[in-house]
């Protein structure tokens, strides 16, 4: 398994680097493209779930 690199727009992404998995921003799990549901556009990272994002906002 390779991690990808992605760019990522509002409800989709274009895969920069071919990889099968991203790291969480929060969490650092590993998320499988194809489960991939939750990124920031503006901040371009990605989340494993609502829960990560929650702690993303709060943090700010």
């Amino acid at each position: 398994m390779k991690e990808a690199k992605l760019k990522y727009y509002a409800g989709g992404f274009d895969v920069i680097t071919q990889g099968n998995y991203v790291l969480c921003v929060i969490s650092k799990k590993k998320i499988d493209l194809q489960d991939l549901r939750y990124w920031s556009v503006e901040l371009q990272e990605a989340y494993s779930s609502p829960i990560e994002v929650a702690k993303k906002i709060s943090n700010d």
